[in-house]
């Protein structure tokens, strides 16, 4: 199993709690639907000095790794990333744990 952690920091005007909140449910609503996905958790910061660094934390779990090339390049994952997410994300991190 592998989990994929993404870190990430919202543009100014999508950085409160409206716009966090807007992002996680919309998260939520497409990437569990993404095929290679088997399950998928949100999470805000816990304190001031994770509010400061990031805004959203998504930890998504795939079977395997081999599994990552295809979830990247599904239509429904990629329109996520570059319309959804595109305009509203300043950062993005992501790493990939075996659990």
């Amino acid at each position: 199993m592998i989990e994929r952690f993404v870190m990430l920091k919202l543009k100014p005007e999508w950085s409160d709690e409206a716009g966090r909140a807007a992002v996680l449910a919309h998260s939520m609503d497409v990437l569990p639907r993404v095929p290679q996905v088997r399950d998928v958790h949100v999470g805000l910061p816990a304190d001031d000095a994770s509010e400061r660094s990031w805004d959203i934390a998504l930890v998504i779990r795939l079977d395997r790794i081999e599994d990552l090339p295809a979830y990247a390049t599904d239509p429904l994952h990629a329109d996520y990333v570059s319309n959804y997410l595109g305009p509203r994300v300043e950062c993005k991190k992501a790493w990939n744990f075996t659990v």
